[in-house]
């Protein structure tokens, strides 16, 4: 089955230093202007997810929530969740590690897209 939404391995390292500090872990991507559309990193259940997200799947042992309305935008592409050197200014646990999270992309194939659209839509995310 086609994945929605992948992990490095270099932010996979990242997700296991947090995880060894801060217990089990969750994504969110909002969409929202500046850093609210870089994905977050939150200590589970820090975050409350609600009926405007949308749960695309797991990455690294972490469910990898996003805002209905940003899906909707990004629902022809597969998200990969990579890290880069830099702070961002919002809440996410990784900012104190001098790295921030960011979503890189690719276009699904129509195959892909013909899988994903068979299987139905994602989850609604109400936590």
């Amino acid at each position: 089955m086609t994945e929605r939404v992948l992990m490095t391995p270099a932010a996979e390292a990242v997700v296991d230093r947090l995880r060894a500090s801060h217990g089990p872990l969750m994504f969110h991507q909002s969409g929202g202007c500046c850093d609210g559309s870089a994905p977050m990193c939150y200590a589970l259940g820090e975050f409350r997810t609600g009926g405007q997200d949308v749960l695309l799947g797991d990455v690294a042992g972490c469910q990898f929530f996003m805002g209905a309305a940003q899906f909707d935008y990004w629902k022809h592409t597969q998200l990969i969740i990579d890290v880069v050197k830099g702070r961002g200014s919002g809440f996410s646990l990784e900012a104190p590690e001098g790295v921030r999270f960011l979503t890189r992309s690719r276009l699904f194939t129509d195959e892909e897209v013909a899988e994903l659209e068979a299987a139905g839509p994602p989850l609604n995310g109400v936590s």
